[in-house]
């Protein structure tokens, strides 16, 4: 009976693991896993996002061609008046205005006490005048023509500081315009014991070829007169290769080129004043 048993569950027990075996080996198994299926069609288009965040600068480019010159700006405003300039040079004397209308005659007077008076002037007029020569002559060493006074300067100095010195001294520098005014000035050259000495001649400008055109200290031209050595006439058509512009006048009166930056001795002229009707003495 209990072999029976043993046998009956013996057999269910073999069904069991067949069974199982029957299931374990079978291909269909059941799964929770997903299969993607076919690709769609293509969506619509979306709405437009939002603006991103700004870039970093990029190069600069190359530099644009130059624009068109603009139309020309007003006038500015007036500015500040400049200083005053140099005091220009004392001018020539003028023309001699035309002669005044006739007096009326004079009334008639017993004039005898007065000559005695008269004649006692005229000899004091005429010792003064004697003084005032021999104070401009031997005291001042002045030379004198009919128009002017001439001083010898003896202090050297360049061209251009010794016409300033004449111009301080209320004159020019000397300019010998007559052969007689230049044989009185190379005379008192001569007398001073000195060999050359500046005058008023300077050269003005250069012409296409080189050369050098002179002119007096009042830029009057060389007109009618000039007193230059042999060897500066022989030298004239040449073009200067120094800064000789400037003239001196020599003791023997002939004329030469000298350097404007030479320091020397110099003459200048101051102009007599005169008075209406006539000239003082």
């Amino acid at each position: 009976m209990m072999a029976k048993r043993c046998n009956t569950r013996l057999l269910e027990l073999c069904v069991c693991v067949a069974v199982l075996n029957s299931i374990s080996a079978s291909p269909e198994v059941c799964t929770n896993s997903l299969l993607p299926g076919a690709k769609g069609d293509q969506g619509e288009v979306g709405e437009e996002g939002d603006q991103g965040k700004l870039g970093k600068n990029g190069p600069p480019g190359l530099q644009g061609a130059p624009g068109e010159k603009g139309l020309r700006g007003e006038v500015g405003t007036t500015g500040k008046m400049g200083p005053a300039g140099d005091k220009g040079d004392k001018g020539d004397t003028g023309v001699d205005g035309p002669s005044g209308l006739k007096g009326k005659p004079g009334t008639t007077c017993d004039c005898g006490r007065y000559r005695k008076v008269v004649g006692q002037l005229d000899v004091n007029t005429g010792k003064l005048r004697n003084a005032v020569k021999f104070l401009k002559s031997v005291i001042l060493g002045l030379k004198e023509t009919e128009e002017r006074y001439y001083l010898l300067v003896k202090e050297p100095k360049r061209f251009r500081e010794a016409s300033m010195n004449c111009k301080l001294r209320g004159g020019s520098l000397a300019m010998p315009k007559t052969t007689d005014t230049n044989r009185l000035m190379a005379d008192y050259v001569s007398r001073a014991g000195l060999t050359r000495v500046y005058i008023g001649v300077q050269a003005q400008s250069k012409d296409t070829n080189g050369t050098s055109s002179y002119v007096y200290a009042d830029s009057s031209p060389l007109q009618g007169f000039a007193a230059w050595s042999q060897d500066e006439v022989l030298n004239s058509s040449l073009p200067s290769t120094t800064n000789s512009s400037c003239v001196e006048l020599l003791s023997t009166g002939t004329w030469g080129r000298v350097e404007c930056e030479a320091s020397m001795f110099f003459i200048c002229e101051f102009p007599k004043s005169r008075r209406r009707g006539g000239r003082t003495g």
